[in-house]
């Protein structure tokens, strides 16, 4: 009763000084959360037929609401939309092709890299139709990317777009598992089977397979600071389950909501508010396909659409408050939210003072799901990353695991013993060693620093290792200084994470240049050095900044002290 007076006494001040505060809609405050959050974890579980098709059943008895399921538009205004009977039907077709033309097994896996067009979401579906492992990819891969994932994973299946076609081509042939080759795409090519006719040609018939809710259910690579991205795999029950805490608490969904999140499909964020999160609660996805991403399109979509949800990068909030957004009209949206990256004071005010809306910041990691949040009704502290999802016991840790008092800066962890969550990722697959490290006595460790106040809000202070995050991208320095040392002027190489006011945060190379190239001109080899990077991998990786020097610091033992250069960079002693 307290709390329900605290909110009432907050929306007043807040709407008295002009801002617009929708109350929560599955939940009355986070105290609540806390006691209504019991996930039950049956021991078969499969999203698709538990899930969705429990929704199309509704649809049918006339027990949910006219909203789409699925709601697809593109700049040339082609519309798609979906309800969840047409999902179920043609996710069950795309499922006969996969188990039939094929001949797919379960736990099989399937290589994934479509930017977001509809035929992103079914295979999704009929990836849990059939219990085929999902691995999703970014449309940025380079051939190097390509082939790493289909060696590693040993996918006996891709399916992409014409545009990322020559490259598989061109490594196919090194990649002994990989058996299919399905095209999304209205051309044919040779070698590769037709996605349209496939799935034509197919029966809408199709029994779900049963699933335990810890097979196996989709693998993400994310990078690391050393080697090779990691391949993270996740079950039935920590994606199709967990994900409850981000879609009824977190996004506070309903099924009379429109969600829109603009995450690129190679990333967990997709399958988090995408896929899992709006579908457990019965909203709607929608999806606007931006060949890239336009401040004024983005406006454009949001006062044109009944869109009630938005989640998106901060580095894209920063970008659309640099708009005159005066003339936009913001009446249907009702919550903002961001992830993949911490969200600047500033911005969230900019934001607030043009639509009226806080933004509502979510932490979390490809390897778990919502780790911590501000939700609705909660106070925002300005910096601060919001307070522990009720999924997980959240501490901040020293470097034996021990807990540390409040307002002692240390490492985030998850609390794993006596009972690890069923949320967090299942391993690091084929990689027990660096699945192990991810352990320190009772906890699991995020990677990240951070400080808990004494009100319980989290704080984040940098990350423990060397990832930068840019732009919403995981990037790991190790591939940027493998692709830099490859290029003949480049002795050796140290990249770390560099202040930009746009992106956060973007790559930065230090470069030690040999001797032949020291005399060249140093603006022009820079170019050099970053159409380089962008040729040998992702485009997003490339550094940004490049600057040249004589020696890069190193400890005892020979290894380079990001640390040091990190430090110089963002003016820390």
């Amino acid at each position: 009763e307290e709390e329900m007076v605290r909110l009432h006494c907050d929306r007043l001040a807040q709407f008295i000084r002009g801002h617009r505060v929708s109350p929560p809609q599955n939940f009355t405050g986070y105290e609540s959360i806390k006691q209504q959050y019991s996930p039950q974890i049956p021991e078969y579980f499969n999203f698709a037929e538990d899930v969705l098709d429990v929704w199309a059943e509704k649809e049918k008895k006339g027990e949910k609401g006219s909203n789409p399921a699925f709601w697809w538009v593109n700049d040339r205004k082609q519309e798609v939309r979906w309800s969840f009977e047409e999902l179920g039907f043609h996710s069950r077709r795309l499922a006969n092709v996969l188990s039939g033309a094929c001949g797919l097994n379960q736990q099989d896996r399937v290589f994934l890299v479509l930017p977001r067009v509809p035929e992103w979401w079914l295979v999704n579906v009929a990836c849990l139709r059939t219990g085929t492992v999902l691995l999703p990819g970014t449309s940025q891969l380079t051939a190097r990317d390509i082939l790493h994932r289909l060696q590693t994973s040993g996918a006996r299946c891709v399916i992409t777009d014409e545009s990322l076609a020559p490259l598989l081509d061109a490594v196919a042939s090194q990649c002994s598992s990989l058996q299919h080759k399905i095209l999304v795409s209205p051309t044919k090519r040779e070698g590769w089977k037709n996605f349209g006719d496939l799935v034509r040609n197919a029966s809408s018939d199709h029994e779900c397979v049963k699933t335990r809710s810890d097979d196996p259910m989709t693998i993400f690579f994310t990078s690391g600071t050393t080697g090779s991205p990691k391949m993270t795999q996740h079950s039935h029950s920590s994606y199709g389950i967990g994900l409850t805490v981000n879609g009824r608490y977190w996004l506070d969904l309903t099924e009379r909501d429109v969600l829109w999140n603009t995450s690129d499909t190679g990333w967990a964020k997709s399958a988090w508010s995408s896929v899992y999160a709006p579908w457990i609660q019965g909203a709607c996805v929608f999806i606007h396909h931006m060949p890239r991403f336009d401040s004024h399109t983005v406006l454009e979509t949001l006062s044109s659409y009944p869109i009630s949800t938005f989640c998106t990068a901060p580095t894209a909030y920063r970008m659309l408050v640099q708009e005159d957004m005066s003339s936009y009209n913001f009446s249907n949206l009702q919550h903002c939210l961001c992830a993949g990256e911490p969200i600047n004071p500033e911005v969230m005010e900019k934001w607030r003072s043009a639509t009226g809306l806080d933004i509502y910041e979510g932490y979390g990691q490809t390897e778990t799901v919502l780790i911590a949040g501000t939700f609705k009704g909660m106070k925002i502290k300005a910096g601060a990353f919001g307070k522990a999802s009720p999924e997980y016991d959240v501490q901040v840790v020293d470097e034996a695991g021990n807990v540390l008092p409040r307002g002692v800066e240390g490492n985030l962890g998850i609390r794993v013993k006596p009972h690890k969550p069923f949320s967090l990722f299942t391993e690091y697959t084929g990689d027990p060693d660096r699945t192990a490290e991810c352990y320190v006595g009772d906890f699991y460790l995020t990677g990240d620093r951070a400080v808990m106040d004494e009100d319980d809000y989290l704080w984040f202070v940098g990350r423990a290792d060397d990832v930068i995050l840019s732009a919403g991208y995981r990037i790991g320095p190790f591939e940027v200084e493998n692709a830099l040392i490859e290029h003949q002027a480049v002795a050796e190489s140290a990249v770390v994470s560099s202040p930009d006011p746009i992106r956060g945060e973007v790559v930065k190379a230090f470069v030690v240049l040999t001797a032949e190239y020291k005399s060249q001109d140093q603006d022009q080899l820079k170019k050099e050095l970053q159409m380089y990077v962008k040729k040998v991998t992702a485009p997003y990786k490339y550094p940004r900044k490049v600057e040249f020097v004589e020696q890069l610091p190193k400890t005892v033992s020979g290894k380079i002290r990001r640390v040091e250069l990190r430090n110089k960079e963002w003016g820390r002693s």
